[in-house]
């Protein structure tokens, strides 16, 4: 395990010495943690790689802790005064901007950096730009020579991408697409670092040709000046207000009347514009997609899935050390994580977190496989890829909002308080329902994807117009009457739970086809019959989500056979997973009989069980998440275990203990001495 040097640099006096509760705890080693960081990692090498970024990080001041006690202002200011100190560093350690160094920067920063959407910006100009666009814009991109976010949910319309109403009508005579707001909803809403800092956005808008619509394209807009910082004619930018969190970031709006841009600012690796005004389209409708699906795969890992697992190493460390209550008349105070009731909120978030985290990993190598084809115009594997990230990303942010909200909740009233650092967690991974695609609207996506190819499947052999199916769905499991578990113990068994989860998929998926042609045949158009079912549309995507989950899971778990100590340790938090979610959507399972009662009696026996089992590991698996104290930020999180003079001490620190109280002079005071004149 890494050393607590290596942890724990908060400056803190008490820091070298570990609350006993904690250490005792860090004892009993069943397994080596330090290893299990290490295939996190994928590689030790990593391992020791992100340690030396994060020691970097940590010596040096310009990267303080985030002063939770800012104003809006002042944490913007930070932020930008932090993304620029970072560059400086990483171009005198001559970090490449496609090594892993940076990333491992912003992991230790914890996300308290600006000007982010700068990359998202340069990951859509690879996607969909042209060789030449992409030399001329990638070098003032990574010279900083301009600043630039990505511009496409509007107030209006956000998602649905054809729904966008922001127009780019080309013109002949000057070759300039003239860029306009034609509406108020039309208004660019969202895009972070549009607010106050970038001089360019990459923005989608319609393309209009000789009066004809061509669909959604990509634009490269200048929109402040270059000398004074000044809006551009013909361009209103400003900030949104207010937020959830992310106060640091300034998230902006833009509207444009009818400013031009020249014919080259279009993207153009896929489709194209010629000078006549002819669009030529290299590629398919969905080429557009690709930008988001880069973003989307390289989001669940690096920015989601980690606000659950500091949410789960933050609540697992303070359910150590609180204690509430006897289990025993004679015994001392209990550690809260003794109690059953703690262990059902927090261990089925450690297993989601470990999940999710071999589940991601798999969806970016599938990607990381394909992206080259793709860019060479080979959209065969675009359609799964688009369904995977979507569905995935709608699970994953759905369930990591969840989990963290539960651990918040299982720390009490400590977890309320923004010291714990909990608060921030939630509010910020709750955004992640939302940016790069709505949930619900993304479960319709990847529900629409599974009926088109469930259709494709009824299809007979040979048949002209059949395609191969792709390999993430269980759309042709066999229909089972009932599950096969005869015992409690045979829930535990990986083939049980993942054929359950297949057959549910496989049917869910039946029976809203089944649906579909009733509707359709009752004299239902088919976009009435889609409305009429998405709720089934919905359900049955989610039930794909679990499935592959799982999948992934016990596949990863295959590839550990040189580790029977972690393997051991994984498998359970595997087996807690699958339990789980099959007991919270134990309704579809009851529904066409395949887990009647006594099994699911037997299935919550199973699940149960494992609970004191993971409870003997709970420490190292957390531990091996290898959070710093300062990535962390919390008071009740710190590897030392030392909650309560952690939070006593940090809570002195704010602005109101050291400051006057001006509500005193004005209204309490003179109440006070009113009432004690009339005495």
């Amino acid at each position: 395990m890494g050393s607590p040097v290596h942890r724990v640099s908060m400056g803190d006096t008490w820091s070298r010495q570990v609350n006993p509760d904690i250490d005792s705890e860090r004892c009993k080693q069943s397994f080596n943690a330090e290893q299990l960081t290490h295939i996190l990692n994928r590689g030790a090498q990593n391992t020791a790689l992100r340690r030396k970024i994060e020691s970097i990080i940590h010596s040096d001041p310009e990267f303080s802790l985030k002063d939770i006690f800012m104003s809006q202002n002042e944490q913007y200011e930070n932020a930008i005064r932090k993304k620029v100190h970072l560059l400086m560093v990483a171009q005198h350690l001559g970090w490449s901007e496609e090594g892993p160094e940076l990333a491992y920067a912003f992991r230790a920063l914890g996300e308290d950096v600006g000007l982010n959407l700068h990359i998202v910006f340069l990951k859509a100009l690879r996607s969909l730009g042209s060789e030449e666009q992409i030399a001329k814009w990638g070098m003032l991109c990574k010279k900083y020579r301009i600043i630039t976010t990505y511009a496409q949910t509007e107030l209006g319309h956000g998602t649905y991408l054809q729904g966008l109403e922001t127009e780019a009508t080309y013109d002949a005579a000057t070759q300039e697409f003239v860029m306009h707001s034609p509406t108020l909803t039309a208004t660019k809403w969202w895009p972070g670092d549009l607010g106050l800092s970038a001089t360019h956005a990459l923005v989608l808008a319609q393309l209009i040709c000789s009066g004809a619509r061509q669909g959604m394209h990509a634009f490269i807009v200048p929109i402040r000046s270059l000398q004074d910082h000044t809006p551009l004619l013909g361009v209103t930018v400003g900030d949104s207000g207010p937020k959830m969190d992310f106060e640091h970031v300034d998230n902006g709006f833009l509207r444009l009347d009818h400013m031009r841009v020249p014919r080259e600012n279009v993207l153009s690796r896929f489709p194209q514009v010629l000078p006549d005004g002819t669009d030529v389209t290299l590629g398919t409708a969905q080429s557009n997609y690709v930008s988001m699906v880069v973003t989307r795969v390289e989001m669940l890992l690096n920015t989601v899935l980690p606000k659950l697992q500091k949410a789960c190493v933050i609540a697992m460390r303070y359910s150590l050390i609180r204690r509430q209550s006897r289990l025993q008349p004679s015994d001392p105070e209990a550690k809260v994580l003794d109690y059953q009731t703690q262990q059902q909120k927090l261990f089925p978030q450690l297993a989601v977190a470990y999940a999710f985290h071999f589940q991601a990993v798999s969806l970016l190598e599938l990607f990381q496989s394909s992206y080259r084809a793709i860019l060479d115009r080979d959209f065969s594997l675009l359609p799964e890829l688009h369904a995977l990230s979507a569905g995935l990303k709608a699970l994953m942010s759905d369930s990591c909002t969840q989990g963290a909200e539960l651990c918040r909740r299982a720390c009490g009233g400590h977890g309320f308080s923004k010291l714990s650092g909990l608060p921030s967690l939630v509010t910020r991974v709750t955004a992640s329902c939302t940016y790069e695609g709505e949930n619900t609207v993304l479960y319709l996506q990847v529900a629409r994807f599974l009926v088109n190819n469930y259709l494709q499947a009824q299809k007979p052999p040979g048949s002209t117009s059949q395609r191969s199916l792709p390999q993430s769905a269980a759309l042709t499991a066999p229909v089972l009457a009932r599950c096969p578990a005869q015992k409690a113990a045979d829930f535990l068994c990986p083939e049980v739970y993942t054929t359950a989860w297949a057959h549910m998929e496989a049917r869910l998926i039946r029976d809203l086809v089944h649906h579909l042609q009733t509707l359709t045949q009752s004299g239902a158009n088919r976009h009435e019959a889609w409305n009429q079912t998405t709720v089934l549309h919905v359900q049955a995507a989610k039930a794909h989500c679990y499935y592959i989950t799982v999948k992934s899971f016990t596949h990863a778990l295959e590839e550990l056979e040189n580790e029977p100590a972690i393997q051991q340790a994984l498998t359970r938090l595997c087996d807690l997973y699958a339990l789980h979610s099959l007991l919270t959507n134990a309704g579809d399972f009851l529904h066409d009989g395949f887990l009647p009662g006594a099994q699911a009696d037997m299935a919550r026996t199973a699940y149960l069980d494992l609970l004191p089992l993971i409870r003997k590991d709970t420490i190292l698996l957390t531990d091996a998440f290898d959070f710093t104290d300062q990535c962390l930020n919390s008071a009740l999180g710190c590897y030392d275990g030392n909650v309560y003079e952690r939070l006593f001490e940090w809570a002195q620190r704010s602005p109101r203990n050291t400051q006057g109280n001006p509500a005193y002079e004005k209204y309490i005071k003179p109440r006070l001495q009113s009432w004690r004149a009339k005495l």
